[in-house]
């Protein structure tokens, strides 16, 4: 019989990427908490964008019902924007969204994109490149819910179709329609380097990793 909650995991901590929106759709909201609850199973605490509306306030809240750490990294800027009522576990202001990305990808062992809008996709795209770029050597995961995202995985297709994008960079990206399906496959994920960016040296790679 499948064990369905898994006693531990090699992620301590994951970054979620997702919108300051709710969506449309209710599967969108449902995905979010789901994601929550799959983290608290694995014991996995979470990091985010600092924001408790939309899908950012939904995974939060349910990581954090759930008895796991949340870790909010904000621009102080975005506070008014993004923050209503009471914050979420820790939140840790910053004074751009440079050194949001970058406080997130040091603190996280892995990634995931739920949903969201132009912030979520430029934080996910910056992931992979440095995944790409052998900047860190952590998982990238797409939550695909009800094929959000299958216009992006189309267009990358192409992209790697006309040479833009290599087979190996494609890999990259891991993507399922679950959270449990995505974090079972994020476990499971080895890095593949092109021979290139496996040459490169970077100043930033030892606090990334």
């Amino acid at each position: 019989m499948e064990d369905t909650k898994p006693a531990s995991s090699r992620f301590k901590r994951i970054c979620v990427f997702c919108g300051s929106q709710s969506g449309k759709k209710s599967s969108y909201q449902d995905a979010a908490v789901q994601l929550g609850k799959e983290l608290v199973e694995r014991r996995i605490d979470l990091v985010y964008g600092g924001g408790n509306m939309g899908l950012m306030g939904l995974v939060s809240q349910a990581v954090h019902d759930g008895g796991r750490h949340v870790l909010g990294i904000i621009p102080r800027a975005l506070m008014p924007r993004e923050l209503t009522g009471q914050t979420v576990g820790e939140a840790r202001t910053v004074s751009n969204m440079h050194q949001r990305k970058a406080e997130m990808a040091r603190q996280a062992d892995a990634f995931i994109a739920l949903p969201g809008g132009y912030g979520t996709l430029e934080e996910l795209l910056e992931v992979i490149t440095w995944a790409q770029l052998g900047i860190h050597h952590k998982p990238v995961g797409l939550l695909n819910v009800d094929g959000y995202y299958n216009s992006l995985l189309t267009f990358i297709d192409k992209a790697v179709d006309e040479g833009f994008v290599s087979p190996t960079a494609r890999r990259i990206i891991v993507s399922a329609p679950t959270a449990k399906q995505l974090v079972r496959q994020l476990e499971e994920y080895v890095p593949e380097y092109d021979e290139v960016a496996s040459k490169l040296v970077w100043e930033e790679k030892e606090s990334l990793k």
